[in-house]
């Protein structure tokens, strides 16, 4: 019973961390296109990453058990995410 509920509790975090992230990183993403730092072509680069880690996160959670190595693969898939953002904002090109 004990490791049934923090299972849970552990997949319930993990949710909340990554709706937190994602809606994150959708904030960069959307106020680097208000202000001209991100193009079109690099905006849809960026929202196939992030489509790509919750695909990543569905299928972790698919069985109920997220194993460590998942855990490792989505963190070093929002890690990724997050850099290509700041790399894509700060290049120089700018929409016209």
């Amino acid at each position: 019973m004990k490791i049934k509920l923090l299972i849970l509790t552990v997949i319930i975090m993990l949710t909340a961390m990554t709706e937190a992230d994602a809606q994150n990183r959708h904030r960069r993403i959307k106020q680097g296109v208000r202000s001209g730092e991100i193009t079109r072509m690099e905006r849809q680069q960026l929202a196939k990453q992030q489509r790509h880690t919750r695909r990543e996160v569905r299928r972790a959670k698919s069985d109920g058990i997220i194993t460590h190595r998942e855990r490792r693969e989505i963190r070093q898939d929002k890690r990724q995410t997050s850099r290509s953002v700041y790399r894509k904002k700060h290049n120089r090109r700018n929409r016209i």
